[in-house]
């Protein structure tokens, strides 16, 4: 069965393999209808990729890495959004007078609120008792941790029901997902409960949640009533790793974090946008789940894919570039709405080195779509025949070995 590659909306659907220079076309624009033999070229293309994701898929360990791209599809706020409500379309008076104090200049292009706190908290850390740019710091994390909350609403996440959708379906043999994320938001924990999936986070079973990674090491099964020795691993189940916090993850007391519906910004458990971020990473629980990514990279046969992330966290990307270096069975696959903009450009030195791995012969892909539209190009593993299934399978023993 065809995978259905819908038109896009953003731009051109394409996709480059690792040893080529040649962007392959899935999909016309919007409003584009292409000619007969640019639609045997599509078909093709939608053909070859369906088959490179299905065998990715098949891979003993599965690993997602997401950003905030993720949750733009759901309408989540983006970075010029955050400066906006913190620091105003025109700069609020409050936000002149700490710029003014900081030296900081709020006419530069391309304002970023990032850049704007990691000034703030340097000068915080020289004049420790200046009142007005503590308000306004915990003001704009108060601004943060409400954008990133309110704008929750479960009819936009169906990118993320079919995202997930397609991947729990993995045998249940293969070791769990596991989804590593930057986002403050639970859009993820959100769809997974819709769909009934089960989602492993750290947090205990109970009520209240506390956070204990030992609860990483826990899996559900499936008892057979019949027989007590037999039993089989429960499907749908995969582990979520929130590297920079969550909107309902909460410091109680004494370094404990309970899962609260509403936390205050003082108590959240939230790592703010700064270039701190790499620092606070190595302080609990952030610290257990960095460990958990640099460990994840380093498994054999496996796959990560990277979606809604562009590589502007240096703590979370090196690792990446190290790992597709030293890992020889890592295989590497970016899907980013601007893909192909972002490696011409040169967005960062990530995306240059990236491109020159794969153009070396390295197992570096990259998809130019959107997050929604990425999520549809899944391969439906249910869909396979048992014949479909064996051929596959004797297909990838073959290409490992």
């Amino acid at each position: 069965m065809r995978t259905k590659f819908p038109t896009s909306a953003t731009g051109l659907q394409k996709y480059l393999a690792p040893n080529s220079s040649e962007w392959k076309v899935l999909a016309p624009k919007l409003g584009e209808t292409p000619t007969k033999g640019e639609k045997e070229e599509m078909e093709k293309a939608q053909d070859s990729l369906k088959d490179s994701l299905l065998f990715s898929l098949q891979m003993q360990n599965i690993i997602i890495l997401t950003g905030c791209g993720t949750s733009r599809s759901a309408d989540g706020p983006s970075m010029g959004d955050l400066w906006n409500k913190s620091i105003g379309t025109s700069p609020s008076k409050d936000a002149e007078d700490v710029a003014k104090k900081i030296k900081y200049d709020l006419a530069k292009p391309n304002p970023n609120i990032e850049d704007f706190l990691s000034v703030c908290e340097a000068y915080l850390q020289v004049y420790k008792d200046d009142a007005d740019v503590k308000t306004f710091v915990s003001k704009c994390k108060g601004n943060i941790l409400d954008q990133c909350t309110s704008f929750l609403d479960i009819k936009k996440l169906d990118g993320h029901k079919t995202f997930l959708h397609r991947l729990s379906r993995r045998r249940t043999r293969d070791s769990r997902l596991k989804m590593f994320s930057t986002n403050y938001d639970i859009c993820f924990e959100r769809a997974a409960g819709e769909m009934g999936l089960v989602v492993v986070d750290g947090f205990s079973f109970t009520q209240p949640r506390y956070y204990d990674p030992c609860f990483f090491g826990y899996d559900i099964v499936r008892r057979n009533r019949m027989g007590e020795d037999q039993s089989s691993y429960l499907e749908g189940v995969f582990h979520l790793y929130k590297l920079h916090g969550s909107v309902n993850w909460a410091c109680v007391n004494d370094g404990i974090i309970e899962e609260k519906q509403k936390p205050s910004s003082d108590e959240v458990c939230m790592i703010y946008p700064a270039r701190g971020k790499y620092q606070q990473s190595f302080h609990q629980p952030h610290l257990e789940l960095i460990s958990q990514y640099f460990s994840a990279l380093r498994e054999p046969n496996t796959c990560l894919i990277v979606t809604g992330f562009g590589f502007n966290d240096d703590h979370l990307a090196e690792p990446i570039l190290s790992a597709i270096r030293s890992n020889p069975h890592l295989r590497l696959i970016i899907a980013d709405y601007a893909a192909e903009n972002s490696i011409i450009k040169k967005a960062n030195r990530y995306w240059e080195e990236f491109a020159d791995l794969s153009k070396q012969g390295e197992d570096v892909w990259f998809i130019n779509a959107s997050f929604d539209e990425f999520s549809k190009m899944i391969p439906d593993l249910k869909s396979l025949s048992q014949g479909d299934k064996l051929m596959k399978d004797i297909q990838r023993i073959a290409v490992v070995k």
